[in-house]
């Protein structure tokens, strides 16, 4: 046996050795202990019975359809009724009605408390070594999703003004709190994507109840502001932004109080103009100025309330500030290889409980990469996402009773061996290689392009 060979089998033992002393799984059993059970209970609706397919059932389906490539209804119901045969029931209707029915009774905050419940467990139980000194990093950051093109999502989430109607499809707009550690969602909001109250940064503020004292918060030039700052240093909240774009102003090193090269601590005054969304009392109650600290790092400038530089050296907060891409990719794992970029219900609020069901299905694939990464003594972030999705469903795809034989420090094991690579100040093109088909735009409404192939036919293709 090769040396490597050896490194492999011994790490593996030592992880089965380290499940199988492990009274629960710190992390895997929130979804089966009591705690996590009670939370269910207190959030099923009051007039709940049982029924063909229970809120509990429902949501584990929702949960299984959004994760699968196939998102249909009847996909979910048939899978559904196999296992119940499989399982020695009798066979059900594999009509879809019911189901459909099941997931609109299914309460929204059933949904959305356990999202916040599953990332706030996770981020409690943290090992200390996985924060950075000391305190809990939390990524900020929006994205947007398209709807199907119903009349009640157009009402809800308009298109886009520059489209004509009925060639675009309703949009939204997504705020999300992602923890650095672990990866897991904190909490989320969701709005237009145009008009008042609908930027990032008015959905942010809505979830400004996330934080703690003594949490920092991370995010790019966007967040940057005068306001936001304000209101962060009045709930004692830390934090760091790329400086804000549209402040226009060019950082001078020779004013304020210097710390080191292109360090030093700057005093902003507050904007005289109040913004349109803010209350005249609430302006009045902002401070006149707050002190913060600005520090440029290869060419990019950043603002910071951590104002002191031996306790934070700047070459850590250059560190700490590459680290904010990971919400980019935490975002594209969740768009991209969930699925939610483009959503499949049909009307706002289905739409809105569809993408809490993502959040859900995302955390939970993090409370398995967590608990992976605590018994192999590595991080989360050099864990896979796509690589435990893969090996979950194949999981899942086995019945109960093997599943519990062979234990779950099997599939602990599983995840481990596949890291993701470590490199620092990678640039890729934003381009594909591969052409797409040469299929023209839709530039009408469908009906009328419909309308017309029947009279007349497609066009003839040219001859080269």
């Amino acid at each position: 046996m090769t040396t490597n060979n050896k490194l492999v089998v011994s790490k593996q033992q030592r992880i089965q050795t380290l499940a199988k002393s492990y009274d629960s799984y710190d992390f895997f059993n929130l979804l089966t202990g009591p705690e996590m059970l009670s939370t269910v209970e207190n959030l099923l609706p009051e007039d709940y019975r049982e029924r063909q397919f229970p809120p509990t059932e429902t949501l584990s389906m929702f949960l299984a359809q959004t994760m699968n490539e196939d998102r249909s209804c009847q996909k979910a119901v048939n899978d559904a009724a196999v296992k119940r045969v499989v399982g020695g029931l009798s066979p059900c209707s594999t009509t879809t009605g019911g189901y459909c029915q099941a997931r609109q009774r299914l309460p929204m905050n059933m949904v959305s408390t356990l999202v916040r419940f599953t990332g706030k467990q996770m981020n409690d139980q943290i090992p200390d070594h996985w924060r950075w000194f000391g305190k809990r990093v939390y990524l900020i950051d929006g994205t947007t999703v398209t709807l199907p093109d119903t009349a009640a999502n157009q009402a809800k989430f308009p298109q886009q003004g520059g489209q004509k109607p009925g060639l675009g499809f309703p949009i939204s707009r997504i705020v999300g709190v992602i923890c650095l550690s672990s990866g897991a969602v904190l909490n989320a909001a969701l709005g237009k994507y145009s008009g008042k109250g609908s930027s990032e940064q008015d959905l942010l503020r809505t979830l400004l109840d996330t934080f703690k004292a003594g949490d920092l918060v991370m995010g790019d030039a966007f967040f940057g502001t005068y306001f936001l700052l304000a209101s962060l240093y009045a709930r004692k909240i830390d934090a760091v932004f790329e400086q804000f774009g549209a402040r226009k102003r060019v950082a001078d090193f020779r004013k304020g109080k210097r710390l080191g090269s292109k360090d030093h601590l700057v005093k902003l005054a507050k904007p005289k103009c109040k913004p349109d969304w803010m209350t005249q009392e609430n302006y009045d109650s902002v401070p006149d100025s707050i002190t913060i600290r600005e520090l440029k790092v290869k060419g990019k400038l950043l603002i910071t309330t951590l104002l002191s530089s031996k306790t934070f050296p700047k070459h850590e907060l250059k560190a700490l500030y590459k680290k904010r891409w990971h919400v980019e990719v935490d975002l594209r794992n969740i768009k991209t290889t969930l699925g939610m970029e483009t959503l499949s219900c049909k009307t706002p609020e289905m739409a809105e409980k569809e993408m809490w069901v993502y959040l859900l299905a995302y955390n939970l694939i993090r409370l398995l990469m967590a608990q992976s990464a605590l018994l192999t003594d590595i991080l989360p972030r050099q864990l896979s996402f796509k690589h435990t999705v893969q090996l979950w469903m194949a999981w899942c795809q086995q019945t109960q009773s093997v599943c519990i034989q062979t234990g779950y420090g099997a599939l602990f094991v599983l995840i481990a061996q596949n890291r993701v690579g470590d490199r620092p100040g990678r640039i890729e093109p934003r381009a594909v290689k591969r052409r797409p088909k040469a299929f023209s735009l839709l530039m009408e409404k469908r009906e009328n392009v419909r309308e017309r192939l029947g009279k007349y036919g497609h066009p003839k293709k040219l001859k080269a």
